[in-house]
């Protein structure tokens, strides 16, 4: 992040036009997407003679479709009033601040325009270290994101002034302001209860991680096997003293509508006294017509669906195509129809379970859609299948941005991915229990309690960042004055 920031900002200083500006971020942009999003090619060599030729075309398409923004944030930096004096310590300061300031209101953007994409924000890069991730129960990921970019940023000033002092002045910002969020971060921590001592009494919960390549996955004389392979895991030793099981999404590769007699296979799944959570393509009717969703079931012992919950935020040409009747693209989904978006979030409510909200796949990267205003639920559920990533840094990425979720709200995090990474996660942040990528087995722990209250992001939602971007903005541009 250092040298990436500041040297951008040095880029931007030798640049004498807007219109030049917007290229190197531009060309920043693509870099920066491309290294970070390369995993996304892997997914369509799942089904190589179908979309193999279209992965240059996606990832690279897709990374140059993104580093807009970054050329959009570079162009307003060279518009502002702030390079008429390149010699000036007040001035440099500025552009670090304007730019920290215009980063995250394109990451803002870029996580609500054409369906939002808020993937690889700047505050997942201390997913290893929880403690400065606290700063996210205050100012969200897009606060967080604009310290980390603003402590990123200051070190440019050693290149910037004639002064020596106020270019180490810069750098010593920069440690002060990583200080800040760290050292604010461990008090969080230390205040909180020891890591597992805060649980819900009566809820023991196992996560089963198949282990299912996505190639072998949706094969007809496979499909079967595949399910029994989930119930034997699940019925593996002290399945007795479990309440609830929770499977990954589409572990049942079937509609279940079609398939009644799977309903008793099922029921083996799921405790006595609790409940089966399981991913599942759902058929239903709406206005007359078939649609299909990507849903969440809820099966009691006797197989019986207790409830559900369709998926709401659909991945584009992943789960339906846009614009279908223009873009002649198959999508990557099993299938040949498009899934169709749920009615909205709200919390489920099963027996012996406290209220939770259903995350399906990358539903959990987005800040604000995590938890429906006026429905605080008591937990967070993510089902995943990061299978079509492979080996790669998708599935870490994933789980960065999901564990910033449990931050922000204050609610435990409860992820169950078909080939990893599956956790159970505190409402700090902090890890019960990991069942590591491409491993196969099981996850027995408890669900943490939540914060009461919630956290300030969770009542003020995203004004503590956006106060933050205006006063970057008001000051730097202040600094010209200088």
């Amino acid at each position: 992040m250092v040298p990436a920031v500041a040297g951008l900002l040095w880029l931007t200083a030798g640049t004498a036009r807007v219109r030049t500006a917007f290229w190197v971020g531009w060309a920043f942009g693509l870099g920066h997407f491309t290294a970070g999003l390369y995993w996304i090619g892997i997914a369509f060599f799942v089904n190589a003679a179908r979309h193999a030729w279209m992965m240059p075309f996606a990832v690279l398409g897709l990374a140059a479709g993104l580093a807009i923004f970054k050329g959009l944030m570079l162009a307003g930096l060279r518009a502002l009033p702030l390079w008429d004096r390149p010699g000036s310590t007040a001035q440099a300061w500025g552009r670090v601040l304007a730019l920290a300031a215009l980063w995250t209101l394109a990451e803002w953007v870029r996580g609500q325009i054409l369906t939002g994409f808020p993937w690889n924000l700047a505050a997942t890069v201390w997913g290893f270290w929880p403690a400065a991730q606290q700063a996210a129960a205050l100012v969200g990921a897009w606060g967080l994101s604009l310290l980390t970019v603003l402590a990123a940023g200051l070190p440019a000033l050693l290149g910037w002034t004639g002064s020596r002092r106020a270019a180490w002045t810069g750098a010593g910002a920069a440690l002060a302001v990583v200080m800040l969020v760290v050292g604010g971060g461990l008090v969080r921590l230390q205040a909180a209860p020891a890591v597992g001592a805060d649980v819900h009494d009566g809820v023991r919960l196992r996560l089963v991680q198949p282990g299912i390549p996505q190639h072998l996955k949706w094969r007809d004389d496979l499909r079967l096997q595949h399910l029994r392979k989930h119930v034997e895991l699940t019925r593996r030793p002290s399945f007795d003293s479990r309440t609830h099981v929770i499977w990954p999404e589409t572990a049942i590769p079937y509609f279940l509508s079609r398939r009644p007699d799977l309903r008793q296979l099922l029921a083996r799944a799921a405790p006595t006294d609790g409940a089966l959570l399981t991913g599942a393509p759902r058929m239903a009717k709406r206005g007359g017509r078939r649609v299909y969703h990507n849903s969440l079931l809820a099966l009691g012992p006797e197989g019986r669906t207790l409830g559900h919950y369709d998926k709401v935020h659909l991945v584009p040409f992943g789960e339906y195509v846009p614009l279908r009747e223009y873009l002649p693209f198959p999508k990557l989904t099993q299938g040949s129809s498009d899934f169709t978006p749920g009615d909205g979030h709200a919390a489920m409510h099963i027996d012996g379970l406290p209220p939770f909200s259903a995350l399906i796949c990358y539903e959990v990267i987005f800040p604000r859609e995590v938890v429906k205003p006026g429905t605080r639920p008591a937990w967070l559920l993510n089902v995943t299948n990061d299978a079509w990533f492979g080996v790669s840094s998708g599935p870490y990425q994933h789980l960065a941005s999901a564990r910033l979720r449990a931050i922000e709200q204050g609610l435990p995090l409860v992820r169950a991915a078909n080939t990893g990474i599956s956790v159970i996660v505190d409402p700090w942040g902090r890890t019960l229990q990991r069942l590591g990528l491409q491993r196969v087995g099981i996850l027995d722990g408890p669900l943490p309690q939540a914060i009461q209250g919630g956290t300030p992001y969770a009542r003020w939602g995203d004004l503590p960042a956006l106060a933050l971007v205006l006063g970057a903005l008001a000051i730097g541009l202040i600094s010209r004055r200088f």
